[in-house]
């Protein structure tokens, strides 16, 4: 089972993206998967007729979990199915890997094949879409610059250029259209193990900045 760990996010102007992301070049590495610096990440979330995970999102429940479906740089090679959990400030993520073509069947609802994949993530989607009615609700588009630092298991993001699919969720369509999402805003996220390292912690430090509870999907759940 997947281990729970810390998470901040602040929400940060352009100004401060730009103080952060030069503090971090200096002390920090920048993820190994990065292009340039930077990627680009689509999912495609889900949730119930009742809008379950996006209720409990904007009422501050503690306990709650969401599905995704994740690709990125637009390469359908690599896609995944996850899974977040959150408890209180803590985070955990579990993820199993999905072709282009079963992403694209859960995509259209041919949900046969699931119950036999051997995937248990798979499985338990499959249950929660059989038995819950969760069903693919909107795209989330946007930029994201990762850094990582070794000692206490830290990874830092900015995510930037928040876009959304509004109604549609064929995330594998290339001309799916995703119009811009929010105010433009950076979200700053710093995730870590047994302990947060001071110079991570003075590198990511802003006048008046706290941590906040942003969501990506919630903003964008705003126009559909």
């Amino acid at each position: 089972m997947a281990q729970y760990r810390h998470e901040w996010k602040h929400e940060i102007s352009l100004s401060d993206r730009l103080v952060v992301r030069q503090r971090l070049r200096a002390v920090a590495k920048a993820d190994i998967h990065a292009e340039d610096g930077r990627y680009f990440i689509r999912s495609l979330y889900f949730d119930t007729p009742a809008d379950k995970a996006l209720r409990e999102k904007l009422d501050g429940v503690s306990r709650r979990e969401k599905f995704r479906i994740r690709y990125y740089n637009n390469d359908f090679t690599v896609i995944h199915l996850e899974k977040k959990c959150k408890l209180g400030g803590l985070g955990t993520k579990e993820s199993a890997a999905l072709s282009a073509m079963e992403a694209q069947d859960i995509v259209n609802g041919r949900l046969e094949w699931m119950p036999g994949c051997g995937r248990t993530l798979v499985q338990e989607l499959y249950s929660k879409m059989r038995f819950q009615g969760l069903r693919p609700k909107t795209i989330v588009d946007y930029t994201r610059e990762p850094f990582v630092y070794a000692p206490g298991g830290v990874r830092v993001t900015l995510d930037y250029d928040i876009r959304t699919g509004l109604s549609c969720t064929d995330f594998l369509n290339p001309d799916c259209v995703t119009i811009p999402a929010g105010d433009g805003q950076t979200i700053l996220e710093v995730k870590w193990d047994a302990y947060l390292p001071a110079v991570i912690r003075d590198a990511v430090q802003l006048d008046g900045c706290r941590t906040g509870s942003f969501s990506k999907y919630a903003v964008c759940r705003r126009y559909d």
